[in-house]
């Protein structure tokens, strides 16, 4: 079951996890006919490091106080969400996908259009399962609340490694689409002017008018889910753009009291310093970055905010590239693996490091300062 909210419902009692199942949680497999046919690589998720089983729900959210900024026939603004928790031990559901077949057919169609490196064939993308379980028993208990804002381009199905560890360690971590600039998005239905599957009207790197409109959505987004679900004193994570987004959320909404921004710039594309950057933040906020990323414009902007002083650090994995905090750490060098990428598609999407230390490591860094902001 998939449900509809629309602001001032709380989530904690309607998001049941017993009996959920729909979108991220839970797929139908293809025919055998089908697998025979067409052989295609399986890939396979990093289990969780923490002590707790993780159950999950799908949510719709209406925000009907705005249009869609990217197609404004739709005449609201609808956001997609998953709700991970630490759940009861020794529940029995099957794992949960991590995109259903029509979300992985659309996948299939723009995986290679907007990460070149990624093979246009021969990945069975509905097949890879995360560790979370759709109908799992919640935890009894209160649990802080962590947002995930994924990159342009990117649907939050490519967070789903992270997103399950945090909430293995108990954590309740909210994974947030922004349809539009998502690769795909599915809904549980259809609307007058948008299929069920919601493909990214983005077809190559943003300009800036663009890039602007990514980050103010974003932020509007992500203040729209703390008050559809009347959250407060939350985290937030994100990568790439939703790294820009969380960063300048943290800055506007003193709902968020610590925020992590995996690699996302904290200017405009013309130069124009965010706000955060320009007056700094006095709440803990994280700058994490890859070497294989790092260039002028990211070291001005951050350097910028890090001059105001104040609880912002950063920290650089070395031996590692921009896609390496989200699922493709692990993806990506089973694709080569397999033949379906070069060492040098590789290296421009994670890195040349190991997935066995890379997937540690960003676990590590991500839940090491929520566990000291936002602890358990």
């Amino acid at each position: 079951m998939t449900s509809s909210f629309t602001p001032g419902r709380r989530f904690l009692a309607k998001c049941a996890l017993a009996g959920t199942a729909a979108l991220l949680l839970g797929s139908a497999p293809a025919s055998a006919a089908v697998r025979d046919a067409a052989p295609r690589l399986h890939l396979r998720l990093p289990a969780p490091s923490g002590p707790y089983p993780v159950g999950g729900c799908t949510l719709h959210l209406v925000d009907p106080s705005r249009n869609d900024p990217w197609d404004s026939r739709i005449g609201v603004r609808e956001l997609m969400v998953t709700v991970l928790r630490p759940a009861v031990p020794g529940h029995r559901s099957p794992r949960a996908s991590q995109m259903t077949p029509d979300a992985a057919k659309s996948f299939a169609d723009l995986a290679h259009r907007i990460h070149p490196p990624l093979p246009p064939t021969g990945v069975d993308w509905a097949a890879t399962l995360t560790h979370a379980r759709a109908g799992a028993e919640p935890l009894p208990g209160r649990r802080p609340v962590l947002l995930y804002s994924p990159g342009g381009g990117d649907a939050r199905t490519m967070g789903s490694s992270l997103a399950v560890d945090l909430a293995s360690h108990g954590w309740t971590v909210i994974t947030v689409d922004h349809p539009g600039d998502a690769s795909e998005v599915e809904f549980p239905d259809e609307r007058p002017d948008r299929g069920r599957v919601r493909e990214t009207v983005l077809t190559g790197p943003p300009d800036a008018a663009t890039f602007r409109t990514m980050t103010d959505t974003r932020v509007a987004d992500l203040r729209f889910v703390l008050d559809a679900l009347g959250l407060d004193h939350v985290g937030a994570y994100g990568h790439s753009a939703g790294g820009t987004a969380v960063a300048q959320a943290l800055h506007e909404d003193r709902r968020i009291a610590a925020a992590v921004n995996l690699e996302g710039y904290l200017d405009q594309m013309d130069g124009e310093l965010l706000p955060v950057a320009r007056q700094a933040t006095d709440r803990p906020l994280l700058l994490a970055g890859t070497d294989g990323f790092r260039d002028a414009r990211l070291d001005r902007s951050w350097a910028a905010l890090l001059d105001h002083g104040g609880p912002v650090a950063r920290q650089q994995l070395d031996d590692t590239h921009h896609w390496v905090f989200t699922d493709y750490a692990s993806l990506v060098p089973q694709l080569q693996q397999a033949g379906l990428m070069a060492a040098v598609g590789r290296a421009s999407m994670t890195g040349r490091a190991d997935p066995r230390v890379t997937v540690p490591a960003v676990r590590n860094l991500v839940r090491s300062f929520f566990a000291r902001h936002l602890p358990r």
